[in-house]
């Protein structure tokens, strides 16, 4: 059997049972605090965009999607479209056998929908190995191990190319043939802005830090906002606003051939907002933000 063994447990998140457990709680229960005092519109959901930075910066904004996700009834699989940091092959790769190992345990791969998803075409290809050295599944994992314990996951690295939406629908396509209920989780923090990431477009500063937030990032946002899928990957490309267009892309995509007529911001912050008070003033930043996908609940006007 594969098992996929942790490779950032103990820097991105706890390594042992116990603290990964009191810092996940922590997440939900800011997550919570920020969902009670929103006045956002209720959704039926069917995906959601999550950032992947350590759970310091940015766990919170992830618990409140995730938990959203887990409120779907019935959920079987979870399908999480990851970022690609490192160099892989244009097609989607597939973690399509065993298992995911955290500190929670392991989470079964949902093997007949991997298997299905790739007898559908080119646009995926089974490569456990594209898995072993990212991080942008694997934070997500120890959230749905607690707010969705039944569910198995599909885990999908999707690079930034012209068939990440393809890919997206492929999953989605076959989720829906064997009549799955899944929901699709794209993985991508927004603009790494800063000396540090070599990103200074607007100069340094609280101005240009600001403009990172307020213009580079919510140009994506919006178009995540309108369902716009086959926008987001060169608005990515050209504007350096997401690690994750790929990702995001897939997600918003299989979203919508799942029945996502509307989305929700549930969050939007950075890594300078988030530590600030910690640490100080900070000349670098990267963008959070939380958005569920789905159909508007009776009585709840969409967004």
């Amino acid at each position: 059997m594969h098992v996929r063994q942790p490779v950032v447990a103990g820097h991105f998140y706890p390594a042992s049972p116990g603290e990964c457990r009191a810092e996940l709680d922590q997440c939900l229960d800011r997550a919570r605090q920020r969902a009670a005092s929103a006045d956002a519109p209720r959704l039926s959901p069917v995906g959601g965009i999550v950032p992947h930075a350590g759970w310091v910066c940015s766990g919170a904004v992830a618990a409140g999607v995730i938990a959203a996700l887990a409120d779907r009834p019935g959920l079987q699989t979870v399908v999480i479209f990851g970022a690609v940091h490192r160099h892989g092959t244009a097609a989607a790769c597939v973690f399509a056998r065993g298992v995911w190992r955290t500190p929670l345990g392991d989470v079964p791969v949902d093997e007949p929908l991997a298997a299905e998803a790739l007898a559908a075409g080119k646009t995926l290809v089974e490569d456990p190995g594209a898995h072993q050295a990212e991080h942008s599944i694997e934070v997500q994992l120890p959230f749905i191990q607690v707010l969705a314990p039944q569910a198995r996951l599909l885990p999908v690295m999707v690079r930034p190319t012209d068939q990440a939406c393809q890919a997206g629908r492929a999953v989605a396509a076959a989720a829906a043939r064997l009549g799955r209920a899944a929901v699709y989780l794209g993985s991508t923090d927004l603009t790494h802005y800063g000396p540090r990431y070599a990103f200074t477009p607007r100069g340094t500063g609280p101005d240009a830090l600001a403009w990172a937030r307020d213009v580079n990032d919510r140009r994506l946002i919006d178009l995540i906002l309108s369902l716009q899928a086959e926008r987001i990957v060169e608005e990515t490309r050209t504007h350096q606003n997401a690690c994750g267009g790929g990702a995001a892309a897939a997600a918003v995509a299989a979203s919508v051939a799942a029945g996502a007529v509307t989305a929700v911001l549930l969050c939007h912050t950075t890594s300078r907002e988030v530590l600030g008070e910690r640490f100080g003033p900070m000349s670098d930043a990267v963008g959070y933000a939380g958005i569920v996908l789905g159909r508007p609940e009776e009585g709840s006007a969409p967004s």
